[in-house]
């Protein structure tokens, strides 16, 4: 068990702008980083109480090894309210995040995220692994003092798909829902070479044209026609 009380494992939550196999970046020439949008459910009370509590242990971390003993009157944290409005451009969440608690965890290139089934198998097949599926996932809170700016971070670590769910942002159609056409009946193979032929005489099937003339019988002795 790890007793590193600033490392959450959630109860099931729902994932959103997924990126696990491959880090991104949202803006060019930022860092890129593996990332997910963890969705809590805020009826999940036991998860959340584990977060804060997470958070609180990180703030105290910031002031006893990088805040010079001080913490800041404010400290801007990961976690925000599904129904209030996103701290970026002031727009609301979208309502996937209704009634939830939103944050995103982030790893950085070199330490990419375990990606595992229910089993506990890796994934391999990374279709598998999409915006609106379930999971539990595994994140560590952590101070940081960057640029003049202080505050709680969140890093991302190993995942567990739990259940699929409807995909978030919507999927391509297929061509029948876009042309209400049917599949085409399958396509019966070409036959070979010279199987069109007719068959051989004496071969089954084979029937002589009605103008065939059969040949006269001949006296094999005198050479004429009997």
């Amino acid at each position: 068990m790890n007793n590193n009380v600033t490392n959450v494992t959630t109860g099931e939550v729902r994932l959103s702008y997924v990126h696990l196999f491959k880090p991104y970046a949202a803006m060019q020439g930022k860092e890129e980083k593996y990332s997910c949008t963890i969705l809590v459910p805020k009826t999940d009370v036991e998860t959340m109480g584990r977060i804060n509590a997470a958070i609180e242990a990180a703030k105290q971390r910031g002031i006893s090894e990088m805040w010079n003993g001080q913490c800041p009157p404010l400290v801007p944290t990961p976690v925000y309210d599904g129904d209030g409005v996103r701290p970026s451009d002031g727009m609301a969440f979208g309502p996937e995040c209704k009634n939830h608690w939103v944050f995103t965890a982030s790893a950085k290139v070199d330490y990419p995220p375990e990606i595992v089934d229910a089993q506990g198998n890796p994934i391999i097949n990374q279709s598998e692994v999409y915006s609106g599926m379930y999971a539990f996932v595994n994140v560590t809170f952590f101070p940081y003092s960057f640029g003049g700016k202080k505050g709680i971070g969140c890093g991302l670590g190993p995942v567990m798909k739990r259940r699929d769910g409807e995909a978030l942002g919507g999927s391509a159609p297929s061509a029948a829902q876009a042309f209400g056409t049917s599949p085409a009946p399958a396509v019966t193979a070409a036959p070979q070479y010279g199987a069109a032929m007719p068959a051989a005489p004496g071969a089954a099937g084979y029937a002589p044209a009605q103008n065939y003339m059969q040949p006269s019988p001949v006296n094999p002795i005198t050479g004429l026609p009997w």
